[in-house]
């Protein structure tokens, strides 16, 4: 609009100049009629110019708006994918969520069962340990082949061999059969008090006496292991079962003394760990 206005102001000053010439210049009127047809041939020039400037113009418009739309549409496009992909994405979450919920569980369930399973092996251990130290026993003596003294008269009875008494009395003492293990381990010590399996057999009548609760005698077979045997295996096992021969009495003082000298004395033993948890029962400390 600004240069329509331009280009038809400058054709009136034109104009107005060319006719103000003639004016003043009566003469040369041919002249005059030639310049004012050369500048309205320039002024439809112009216009021409014009209206094709314009028309360019309109035509970029058009173009412009057109890649405007274009771009416009792959924006919404491009919106409603992203909108699809975060769906996606949180569905995903969701499930990942979900599976490890349950990979959780699953795991503890085995968590669950591996602390049973050490706790059943260490139940077998303890007891392929007791057994262990008694075939121990019965090798060293298989080996010391101790003859049995010779018999006192032709009358007397044959004193069975020290193997035969000892592994009868295991067999008797695991069996329930305290009376004849009693008497077999009894047999044990009278005959062969000089062996390695000496102080197994006097453990063993403390057990039978622990076992029918007589807690006294037992008291007193513990403390024979103690005393006279200060090399055996069953130094640890002794010392504990005679406090808890003393918790049954009632002598819990010298109970927890005795304890904590099992601690003391066995560190890191399987005794050592009853003795703790006896303490701790008994609502006493290390």
């Amino acid at each position: 609009m600004h240069n329509r206005w331009m280009i038809g102001f400058l054709a009136a000053a034109m104009v107005a100049g060319a006719a103000g010439a003639a004016l003043l210049a009566p003469a040369r009127v041919g002249a005059v009629d030639r310049e004012v047809i050369q500048l309205l041939q320039l002024v439809t020039q112009l216009s021409q110019s014009h209206q094709a400037l314009q028309m360019a113009v309109t035509q970029n418009a058009a173009v412009e708006k057109t890649l405007i739309e274009q771009a416009l549409d792959s924006v919404s496009k491009l919106t409603l994918t992203m909108g699809s992909m975060q769906k996606s994405i949180q569905d995903m979450q969701a499930n990942s969520g979900a599976r490890l919920d349950t990979m959780s569980t699953q795991v503890q369930g085995v968590s669950d069962n591996l602390q049973e399973l050490l706790a059943r092996m260490g139940k077998i251990n303890q007891q392929l340990t007791d057994a262990q130290t008694a075939i121990q026993g019965i090798d060293a003596k298989l080996a010391a082949s101790t003859p049995p003294p010779a018999a006192a008269g032709a009358a007397a009875a044959p004193v069975p061999s020290a193997d035969l008494l000892y592994s009868n009395g295991l067999r008797d003492l695991n069996g329930k059969k305290y009376d004849l293990a009693l008497q077999e381990f009894q047999d044990y010590l009278k005959h062969y008090p000089e062996t390695d399996l000496a102080s197994n057999a006097q453990f063993y009548l403390g057990e039978i006496a622990f076992a029918q609760e007589q807690y006294a005698q037992a008291m007193d077979a513990y403390t024979k292991v103690l005393e006279n045997y200060p090399k055996s295996f069953k130094l640890a096992p002794a010392r504990l079962k005679k406090a808890l021969a003393l918790i049954q009495v009632g002598e819990k003082t010298t109970a927890i003394r005795e304890l904590r000298n099992v601690v003391r004395l066995y560190p890191g033993t399987e005794e050592d760990r009853r003795a703790r948890a006896k303490l701790k029962e008994l609502g006493a400390t290390v």
